[in-house]
């Protein structure tokens, strides 16, 4: 996968960090030359280590497991990655030169490079060591003796989280790019949505049981995010869904020609849905059930 921008024709290059209290959340500050330099080599650094990880990333699912470092993607007009869009896209960051002087407040910090085509590259990283250090701890080489550091200083990570440009949201830590995002709530606001989609394709099965569900348990709304990202759902069979309900032990009942699912079987019929419970039968006449924690698609 390619990266938008000319990593080599940077013209403008903005620093600012995310507070929790502060509307909007994303405000910019001044950085003189040395530490621009440091963030747009922290961009390289972060590509760099995407590239080793695959040049073929998968497609960010919201119910999937990930590890710490996983290089995946997601579209930039994807409903979840709203909140990275409209960082991307601001055209006037308001500027916020004292930003920094309540560390504790600080969810993430992120550079936006311009290129001379107009290209921009937007880089976040969650604040975890960004944060100030007390002076006392610090000390340094001041003309052959040590010195305490008497001014509150901060750390830069050698890599950012993710980077953005005008296709793709490339992630390089999942969980990060899920606090960041705020994805949590983004996908319980999304579960309307996502269902309406769903049902659409399904108008076999009775969905607002499913829905109220899903609108209080987060996991279940990554389950039909899932499901809709994956685009198949017009495809599946009501036979064939019904007849894997069963083998799996999963409670659904048919009334009015439509599949309801009762409430303690809801996470049940979505792990189906979403290809998530399959049987084998090494054994003659010893089925064994199980549960995918992650799933990828084999190819043919």
């Amino acid at each position: 996968m390619n990266f938008i921008f000319d990593w080599q024709n940077v013209t403008i290059t903005e620093f600012g960090v995310g507070r929790d209290d502060a509307d909007p959340p994303f405000s910019v500050l001044p950085v003189d030359p040395e530490v621009q330099t440091a963030l747009r080599q922290m961009c390289a650094a972060t590509w760099s280590a995407m590239q080793k990880l695959t040049t073929n990333p998968p497609h960010y699912e919201p119910s999937e497991k990930y590890a710490s470092h996983e290089y995946v993607y997601l579209p930039f007009g994807d409903d979840l990655a709203e909140r990275m869009r409209q960082l991307h896209n601001a055209a006037n960051l308001p500027t916020d030169s004292s930003a920094l002087e309540q560390a504790s407040k600080i969810f993430c910090y992120f550079v936006r490079l311009t290129d001379g085509q107009g290209q921009r590259l937007t880089a976040l990283r969650r604040a975890a060591q960004f944060k100030g250090i007390l002076k006392s701890h610090l000390i340094r080489f001041v003309t052959d003796s040590l010195k305490l550091i008497e001014d509150k200083v901060f750390k830069l990570d050698v890599d950012f989280d993710l980077l953005v440009d005008s296709q793709n949201v490339h992630i390089l830590r999942p969980d990060a790019f899920g606090f960041a995002s705020q994805l949590q709530q983004a996908i319980l606001s999304a579960v309307p949505k996502n269902v309406a989609a769903i049902r659409h394709d399904l108008n076999f099965v009775e969905f607002s049981g499913i829905q109220e569900y899903a609108s209080r348990h987060t996991r279940a709304a990554r389950y039909l995010a899932s499901i809709r990202s994956q685009h198949e759902t017009k495809n599946v069979d009501k036979a064939a869904l019904k007849k894997l309900c069963k083998s799996n032990n999963v409670e659904i009942k048919e009334a009015n020609g439509k599949i309801h699912v009762e409430e303690d079987s809801v996470m049940d019929f979505l792990e189906v849905l979403d290809r998530r419970r399959y049987q084998l039968e090494l054994v003659k006449g010893s089925p064994e059930r199980f549960k995918a924690a992650s799933r990828s698609r084999l190819r043919n």
